[in-house]
């Protein structure tokens, strides 16, 4: 028998510095694929995250002659070291290639690079998830307080990388990233005994550290040495601005000398093309993009915006104040000040948007931050409104989430807190009786999805505020041809929706307005062009009509705020769907979950379970299968609700970062504490407070399931800050139960046969890379609601198992 190893106080902070890297590079890879890719890739970071640290796991105990526990430490240090090579190395590899979304599905085109960003990718975490199951494997009798530092490390790595990107771009914070993870091998490599490994370790940290600083001080004058060169199949064009943040990357483009026509997708024939303006282009992950138009002051100069038909509520609510949802560049609050509108108010998230605006290009722009009838919010617009005590004639938003929105689908990154039937509800809450809510989005002729459930939407907000016929409230209007040329929808349309009936004189304004710009009313109390806009808002049986129809038009709740995806998966290969307009960018969202599925079970079959099956004696596999199926278990339970509640925080929180990074901190920081109070559990009275520790796990996921729709519901009209603490609250309590079962079954197995514990890491790594995607399949098919309550039953079935384990006397 091999005398058992101690972990010293620089194996535990070695730990805690590699698993503070690798979730750093985690989230990290979520805003890389957001920019180089499509949104919808950037929810795979999760997913190969996951797998890329089991193989690591299944390396170990595949290889159990390497990884000895006498050469546990030397092991420790050399795979920090990998890992913190292969991160750049796998990242210049992911910069070179070009990735082309906009293929047909599912050939080779389109393949190649998907696959070979997933494997490439996923290398470093290989060597990360060896360290990490060295560490949790070798030193048996420390595995609770190990464990408590890998969770720790974890959490903080969820907060550090704000702080990292606030400071720098993405890609030198993946040079932090590998600095980190150097500093890790350092740390392993000073109690290892291997000075040559030390030295390299130590060397390899400090060129990290260097150049990380120098990329950062060359990428402020735009010439960093690493640098994003592929965007979306597109060359990276040269940016007079760029400012990363955990929300998004910021770049500003564009000639600003130079007048050019009008920019924008609304415009109407009629508009007077021969204005010349100014504008630099702003756009937010190379994709979403919004003017920035220059102000002198004069506001003949914007005249031309009274032609676009994301204004037309101008028209019939004069001398209103305005808030505008978004303002991104300031476009629509132009808008506002041609119409001489009283006030507005413009609410956008991402400070850095307002910084850019109003600060760096404040010269540009006008500076209309100073304007006394503008107030500029930094803060999430649908709690912003829920707290306001005053109430608006107009709440505008205007192609919010643009191309970025539609291309996300579906995924936990993707969710819309503005499109729901809760946030709409509240905005109607909010206006004066005369005010009107209007939002614009694209308007496909041979498909308007997007349309008509804006439509179902503002029928179900209404009927929830009491409102007996939906129709005389709501006016779709649409640019019938759009600007030739602008490579945009070939139209935009406009919704309505106003909390008293529109009077004859308000349709009569509106009808008026539509005529002299060529707009089409394509819905009014008085007629429809579209037969389905009308069934709609009218017919007495909404749930049976759309349940019927081609593509998913229910109106979004918060349970399931899906609102760009409209297709069901039982589509995704449905060849008529894919020629129908808009429908080609959710089909390509749907096809990536269902092609994700499929990989990610392929992979964990042929990298994880496979080679288990092949390489584990019989006799000892039928003797662990109880704990087998116990690390099964709490691996997709773990999963379910993690994912689960990033979905549902996005929603209350108001954007994907905020969702993810609470979420992650507070549950892994609160299950290190439940892991490290598993130290003292002994083996006399183990069995036994094993399953009592279950059960109040299972009782505290119950409670936190019933509990958290009303803790949502009291503070979703709070500050950001206060919202995000009520969050952290109600997770750290279920987060404390959480960590307490990995560590329990550990013990369980170095108990019965210490050589199967890497196996039963493995499995649980398997079962939690499937849960990463088969949690999102569950909330797009059935609410996150029954994402969360599957993993509340996977966790009763692992209640079961650990009871069997306890009795089996093998």
């Amino acid at each position: 028998m091999q005398p058992e190893v101690t972990a010293t106080r620089d194996t535990y902070l070695g730990l805690f510095v590699v698993t503070l890297a690798t979730l750093m590079y985690e989230i990290l890879l979520t805003r890389i694929f957001s920019v180089t890719m499509w949104y919808h890739f950037a929810f795979m970071a999760i997913s190969l995250a996951l797998f890329g640290m089991t193989i690591g796991a299944i390396l170990v105990y595949l290889l159990p002659v390497h990884f000895a526990a006498r050469r546990a430490k030397y092991c420790l240090a050399l795979s920090a070291l990998l890992f913190a090579v292969s991160v750049v190395l796998s990242f210049l590899v992911h910069l070179s290639l070009r990735f082309v979304p906009d293929v047909p599905a599912f050939t080779l085109s389109r393949l190649y690079p998907f696959a070979l960003t997933y494997v490439v990718t996923a290398i470093p975490f290989a060597f990360s998830g060896v360290c990490v199951c060295l560490a949790l494997t070798r030193f048996p009798g420390q595995v609770s307080k190990l464990y408590a530092a890998d969770l720790a490390g974890a959490a903080v790595g969820c907060i550090a990388l704000i702080l990292v990107l606030q400071a720098t771009d993405g890609p030198t914070a993946v040079v932090v990233v590998a600095m980190l993870a150097g500093i890790g091998a350092v740390l392993f490599a000073g109690e290892a005994g291997h000075m040559w490994l030390r030295r390299a370790a130590l060397l390899c940290t400090i060129s990290l550290a260097a150049l990380a600083v120098a990329n950062t001080i060359l990428a402020r004058h735009g010439s960093a040495w690493l640098r994003i060169r592929w965007v979306k199949g597109r060359p990276e064009r040269p940016a007079l601005y760029e400012k990363w943040n955990s929300f998004s990357r910021i770049t500003v483009t564009g000639d600003g000398k130079v007048p050019r026509e009008p920019f924008g997708w609304g415009f109407s024939q009629t508009v007077p093309w021969h204005a010349s303006v100014r504008w630099l282009m702003l756009q937010i992950d190379s994709t979403a993009g919004t003017p920035l138009t220059a102000f002198d002051g004069d506001l003949n100069g914007v005249h031309y915006l009274r032609y676009d038909v994301t204004n037309l509520v101008h028209y019939v609510r004069p001398d209103s104040r305005v808030l505008v949802i978004g303002p991104g560049g300031g476009r629509d609050i132009l808008a506002a000040l041609a119409f001489r509108q009283r006030s507005i108010t413009a609410v956008e998230l991402n400070r850095d948007i307002l910084d850019t605006v109003n600060r760096r290009f404040g010269a540009f722009t006008g500076h209309l931050d100073r304007d006394p009838n503008v107030t500029f919010v930094a803060d999430e617009a649908r709690s912003y409104v829920a707290r306001q005590q005053d109430r608006f004639d107009i709440i505008q938003a205007s192609l919010v989430d643009t191309w970025a929105a539609t291309a996300a689908g579906a995924f936990v990154l993707a969710e819309q807190s503005l499109y729901t039937v809760e946030a709409w509800e509240s905005f109607l809450r909010k206006l004066t009786p005369r005010g009107v809510l209007t939002f614009s989005r694209w308007y496909f002729p041979d498909r308007p999805g997007e349309m008509y459930r804006l439509a179902s939407l503002a029928r179900s907000s209404l009927e929830r505020l009491g409102v007996p016929t939906p129709r005389r409230h709501i006016v779709i209007a649409r640019n019938a041809t759009g600007r030739p040329g602008s490579g945009a929808p070939s139209c935009v349309g406009t919704i309505l929706v106003s909390r008293e009936p529109f009077s004859g004189r308000d349709l009569n304004t509106i009808e008026g307005a539509a005529r002299a710009m060529d707009f089409e009313i394509v819905l009014s109390p008085r007629g429809a062009l579209d037969d389905v806009f009308a069934a709609i808002v009218s017919t007495p049986r909404l749930e049976s009509y759309v349940a019927a129809f081609p593509i998913n038009i229910a109106a979004p709740t918060d349970d399931s705020p899906f609102f760009f995806q409209m297709l069901r998966l039982r589509d995704m290969f449905s060849p008529r769907l894919w020629q129908q307009g808009n429908m080609t960018r959710n089909m390509k969202a749907v096809s990536v979950l269902g092609f994700l599925l499929l990989v990610v079970a392929g992979l964990t079959v042929l990298c994880i379970v496979l080679p288990l099956l092949l390489t584990t004696q019989g006799a000892a596999r039928r003797g662990a299968l109880p704990l087998t199926v116990f690390f099964g278990a709490i691996g997709l339970g773990f999963m379910l609700v993690e994912i689960s509640q990033m979905q549902r925080l996005i929603v209350f929180l108001g954007h994907p970062t905020y969702g993810l990074s609470v979420v992650l901190f507070s549950l892994l920081l609160s299950s290190s504490l439940g892991s490290y109070l598993t130290q003292r559990t002994s083996d006399h009275h183990f069995s036994g407070s094993g399953r009592a520790r279950l059960l109040l796990l299972l009782a505290a996921l119950a409670v936190f399931g019933l509990l958290t729709p009303r803790v949502i519901l009291a503070f979703r009209g709070s500050m950001t800050m206060v919202r995000i603490l009520a969050a952290t609250g109600v997770l750290c309590g279920l987060g404390l139960f959480m960590g307490m079962p990995f560590p329990l079954g550990m013990k369980a197995a170095a108990s019965k046969s210490p050589a199967l514990t890497p196996w039963l890491w493995g499995i649980n790594g398997a079962t939690s890379v499937c849960a990463s995607v088969l949690a999102v399949a569950i909330a797009l098919t059935s609410g996150i609601s029954a994402s969360f309550w599957t993993g509340f039953a996977c966790y009763a079935v692992a209640l079961a198992a650990f009871a069997a384990a306890s009795r089996d006397p093998t």
